[in-house]
């Protein structure tokens, strides 16, 4: 799945765990993804790998969406996997997230070092 540009978005990835599938914009449940605009380089490195990597696990598969309900963004919360499995659970296992626990990760989780 395509990476989000400019314009009308459908169907590709915002960021490591957002993304829009059909019009409607999609929060993937249980992890947490490094933040594009992120407070230090290593997390922007980071979120920018985790992008590219949730468009590849989507990348020209089937893919299945089990609505949860909506984030305080109005976002649909939902998990999100293909045949290959569950996605968040993927970049939970690369390195590339870390399991939601309900509060953004400290920035010394990602920036120390």
């Amino acid at each position: 799945m395509p990476v989000c540009g400019s314009g009308r978005r459908f169907n590709c990835v915002v960021d490591g765990d957002t993304l829009w599938v059909d019009g409607e914009k999609i929060r993937v449940a249980n992890i947490d993804a490094p933040e594009v605009r992120g407070r230090c380089g290593r997390e922007s490195v980071l979120a920018a790998e985790a992008t590219r990597r949730l468009g590849h696990l989507l990348d020209r598969k089937p893919i299945s969406i089990r609505a949860l309900g909506s984030d305080r963004f109005g976002r649909t919360l939902a998990v999100v996997a293909t045949p290959d499995g569950d996605v968040g659970e993927a970049l939970v296992r690369q390195q590339l997230a870390v399991r939601w626990r309900g509060r953004r990760e400290p920035a010394s989780t990602l920036c120390a070092g």
